[in-house]
């Protein structure tokens, strides 16, 4: 009885284990991965450094647009695509920019919106353009970039020749300035933007007393200063980022200097305000940013900063709004080509017309945004303050 008891358990126990495997195969399978495409953005700006906070600005409004379009579900072709963001840090050096492309490359990213500053951006569309990789730079203005003849490269914002025009003639026409002094520290951004200034201000009438040099890195400017002061001129004019610009101006303050301090998208930022503190004061800086919405576009710009205010608990800095439409813009031109592949879809996006946080985007023939707008700010209370927008 013993021995037919351990039988019969042993048979039930195999006809359990056997109906249980069975109803394992019967279940209902996950999507199959082949329905699903993989999308990689790469995103280089510089995330360490003295302009680290408009480097995560930017890699934010990325994340943003990244997150949207998974919960969206969008389509690509008929595949169901999964967008990733690959983040690179380039520190604003130009050698580390060029190893952030190359790694981006060999990731074998499907576009990239980057980088954050001219120096980097024109050593790594090279390598985008010579991989066919599609970049879209959210925030750099050399005029250089858009001029190499590459077809993958493309701008968001306005470059140095509208800015620094825009902001030597507004020095003599608006501001009165019969002289001017010219400061600039050596960057691809910051030396082309202050020549631009100087040749635009010199034809409007102004008298140029003096060109000084500095570099990115500087915080000691009163040996600069002391040369300037010496030719009292109406408006300085500074070549470079809000990390020098704001112990610049503090360093002005210190030196008697009543000088209007003009410069371009570097110096309007949130950034700009802390590091100035007590010598802000009102109507002393003028700024232009190198982008700008008005009219219809202003609602759409308010919602972004709204929902990445809500993301991030922080306020924009400066050029997220083109992170975050140049993500957009990527994915828009592979849902109109059926393809993630750059050589497919990268004659949607020459041909792209799109309306996001920016405003309206289309390019030109050199990659540069069509009717690009300028937005001119001062500081008052201790806040940016709107003058105009231009185009």
């Amino acid at each position: 009885m013993r021995i037919e008891l351990k039988l019969a358990v042993l048979a039930a126990t195999v006809t359990l284990a056997a109906c249980g495997k069975k109803e394992e195969t019967a279940a209902p399978a996950a999507a199959p991965a082949a329905d699903q495409l993989v999308v990689k953005i790469g995103h280089v700006g510089a995330t360490s450094g003295p302009v680290a906070h408009l480097g995560k600005d930017n890699e934010n409004g990325a994340r943003l647009a990244i997150e949207e379009l998974n919960a969206a579900g969008i389509k690509i072709g008929d595949k169901t695509a999964k967008f990733e963001l690959l983040a690179e840090d380039d520190a604003a050096d130009p050698k580390q920019g060029a190893a952030a492309a190359q790694k981006l490359v060999d990731a074998k990213v499907n576009g990239v919106v980057g980088h954050l500053t001219s120096g980097t951006t024109l050593p790594a569309s090279q390598i985008y353009n010579a991989a066919g990789i599609p970049q879209i730079t959210p925030s750099s203005t050399n005029p250089k970039i858009t001029r190499q003849g590459y077809a993958s490269t493309f701008r968001l914002v306005a470059d140095d020749t509208q800015q620094g025009g825009a902001l030597g003639r507004y020095a003599v026409e608006t501001l009165n300035a019969k002289t001017v002094a010219v400061i600039d520290d050596r960057t691809a951004y910051g030396q082309g933007l202050a020549d631009e200034f100087e040749k635009a201000a010199a034809a409007a009438g102004a008298q140029v007393l003096a060109h000084e040099f500095t570099n990115d890195k500087a915080t000691d400017f009163k040996a600069i200063l002391t040369t300037i002061k010496a030719k009292k001129p109406d408006v300085i004019f500074f070549g470079g980022m809000d990390s020098a610009g704001g112990p610049m101006l503090r360093q002005m303050k210190q030196l008697g200097i009543p000088a209007k301090l003009v410069g371009g998208d570097g110096l309007c930022t949130g950034e700009m305000i802390k590091l100035s503190a007590e010598a802000l004061g009102d109507d002393r800086v003028y700024c232009v940013e190198a982008g700008g919405v008005d009219g219809a576009e202003v609602s759409g710009n308010e919602k972004f900063r709204a929902d990445f205010k809500a993301k991030y608990q922080a306020d924009v800095q400066a050029y997220s709004p083109y992170a975050y439409d140049g993500v957009k813009l990527l994915a828009q031109a592979m849902q109109t080509a059926g393809s993630a592949e750059p050589a497919q879809y990268l004659p949607a996006l020459k041909a792209i017309q799109y309306q996001g946080a920016s405003g309206k985007v289309e390019f030109d023939e050199k990659g540069d945004r069509k009717n690009a707008a300028l937005t001119l700010y001062t500081f008052r209370n201790g806040a940016r303050a709107q003058l105009a927008v231009i185009r």
